[in-house]
């Protein structure tokens, strides 16, 4: 079936000398592998396209029966340009794109998780003070979108707060075989995520430390209650945007 749609490119390997396979997010058949044949030729008309983040218009031949479907044409409609030249932004992209394609299972369809990143890339790239901070916020909407929607039980700030990663919940109680304590500014940013979807949870003010702990903390949720979920390469250039900020 030729399909005519647009698809969101979260990762890209190169494939023998002149192809390369492209790992999309699209609306109609999900998480897919696209082969760009001759994509790395240099008068080909996909090269250049074909970057991570990028949002494509594309024309492709769809079989259910084939793990890896023929591009025939793409087009940039959204570039991940900025991102590349802007190295905090691209770490949060890439690190959301790589947590993104872990949680959505091959040919699965998923308008939720599309919706989403066809929102936040154009989001993360217009605008110029993004505070490291939101790649938290965008784990707890991911468990959300998975169906893992973190619960705040009535927690009082006053008092010790625990994540419990079994119940996923925050509390004043351990009630998990698996719990942590948050710091108090941990404990507020996670509550207010968990509340609300406005942009002032960022003014809370994470030291680097805090944020990678929660970042850990919130990976853990996602290995505890996801089978073979796996730790990001991305993350390590993340890392080390903290350590020097």
């Amino acid at each position: 079936m030729i399909t005519h749609t647009q698809v969101i490119v979260l990762r890209t390997v190169d494939y023998q000398e002149s192809s390369k396979i492209i790992t999309v997010l699209s609306k109609e058949h999900g998480k897919i592998a696209l082969i760009a044949r001759g994509a790395k030729k240099p008068k080909n008309k996909l090269r250049g396209a074909l970057e991570i983040g990028n949002i494509l218009d594309v024309v492709y031949y769809h079989k259910p029966s084939r793990s890896v479907q023929n591009l025939t044409e793409a087009s940039i409609h959204f570039s991940s340009q900025e991102f590349r030249i802007d190295l905090e932004k691209a770490s949060i992209l890439y690190t959301t794109l790589e947590l993104v394609a872990q949680l959505i299972h091959e040919n699965e369809m998923n308008e939720s998780f599309y919706k989403f990143l066809i929102t936040l890339i154009p989001w993360l790239a217009g605008n110029e003070a993004i505070k490291a901070s939101i790649l938290c916020y965008i784990q707890v909407r991911c468990a959300e979108l998975c169906g893992f929607l973190l619960n705040d039980e009535n927690t009082n700030l006053e008092m010790p707060v625990y994540f419990n990663i079994a119940e996923g919940s925050i509390s004043n109680a351990i009630d998990s075989e698996l719990s942590y304590k948050l710091t108090v500014l941990q404990a507020r940013f996670l509550k207010q995520s968990i509340q609300t979807k406005q942009k002032n949870i960022f003014n809370i003010e994470l030291t680097g430390q805090e944020l990678k702990q929660l970042i850990r903390h919130l990976d853990v949720y996602f290995m505890y209650h996801i089978e073979g979920f796996k730790e990001r390469k991305s993350d390590v250039v993340f890392e080390q945007l903290l350590k020097d900020s």
